[in-house]
This record gives C-alpha cells, structure tokens and sequence, in this order.
C-alpha cells in the first residue's frame, strides 16, 4: 500500500485542519504535500494513540535550508540548516491536545540531501520527517538515548503501518546531539 492508498482508511480528529504554506520553490504541489501530510498524519495518530480536540489545526511549512537554518540558530542556537523543527502552539487540556498544535517546518535541501545519502525515496523520508515533526508537538523527544527509543521505536511502528521501510535499520541509535 502507498502513502496515496492509506490516506483514506482512518480519519484525523473532527474538524482537524491542516495548513500548509510552501514557502520555497521546488516543492511537489499542495496537493500532493495535502494528500501525502494526511496520510503520515493519520498513521501517525492511529499508531500513536495521538488525542487533540475537535477543531484542532496544525501547520506545515515546506521551505528552505535558509530559512530554517535562521529559525534553528534563532530558537536552538544551532547555526546549521535542520531537516524539521517543530513548534507546539498549546499544552495539552488534561490529556488531549490543542486546538493549536503547532507548527512543523521541513527544509527542501536537507531533505533532498539526506535521501540521497541515505538511499531513501524523497517521499518516504519527507512522511517521516510530517511524523517526526507531529510527535514532537506531542512532547515526544530524543534528547537522550532513553526517549529517542521510545520515539524511535513509535516513528518505526507508524512508517510500517505505510509501507515504509525502518529509517534507522542501518544507524545506531542516538540522541539529539547536535
């Protein structure tokens, strides 16, 4: 099954939006952005367990390695493009998330670079990237080894649930270093 066929087994939450600015040339189209973002999104809520409120939203932003190279050295002190940073918009009411979830940004060259280095589809490692970035924005991390397994480990389960092969198979497994 392709990311295109699972996008219409599960649904998101009620009334969940996605907004998606491309902000760079060289991206596919919205469309195909919208299509292939629902698909890891819903994966990744079905896999996860993920819970927001009705209504909530969430924002892509598909853009350049200057851009997100600024906002990396603005809120991480890293002065280095990034592939995804993410930025919660709310904590969580009780258990459940939103209605601002936040933000995800992706860099177009990174994410070119890296499939390319790691002999991966672009589109197979930009569904991982939409994963990554919305388990963040659900306090997931991998600042230690510890909570990068877990995370690790969910992101696994979730890329197979679409068909997409282990992005760490043939990488130790490690934490946030840089």
């Amino acid at each position: 099954m392709t990311w295109r066929e699972a996008a219409g087994e599960v649904s998101l939450p009620k009334d969940f939006a996605i907004d998606i600015t491309i902000a760079t040339e060289g991206w596919p189209t919205e469309a195909d952005l919208r299509s292939q973002c629902v698909s890891a999104l819903t994966a990744a809520f079905r896999q996860a367990g993920l819970e927001a409120v009705p209504g909530s939203e969430v924002s892509l932003v598909f853009t350049d390695d200057e851009a997100i190279r600024e906002l990396n050295r603005t809120w991480r002190q890293k002065d280095k493009p990034t592939n995804v940073l993410s930025f919660p918009g709310s904590d969580p009411d009780g258990e459940l998330y939103g209605p601002l979830l936040g933000d995800i940004v992706i860099a177009l060259e990174t994410v070119k670079r890296e499939s390319v280095e790691l002999e991966i589809d672009f589109h197979a490692h930009l569904t991982h990237l939409v994963i990554h970035g919305i388990l963040h924005l659900f306090d997931y991390d991998h600042q230690d080894d510890e909570e990068a397994e877990v995370m690790e480990e969910l992101e696994r389960c979730i890329l197979a649930s679409l068909d997409i092969a282990d992005p760490y198979a043939d990488r130790p497994l490690e934490a946030d270093a840089d």
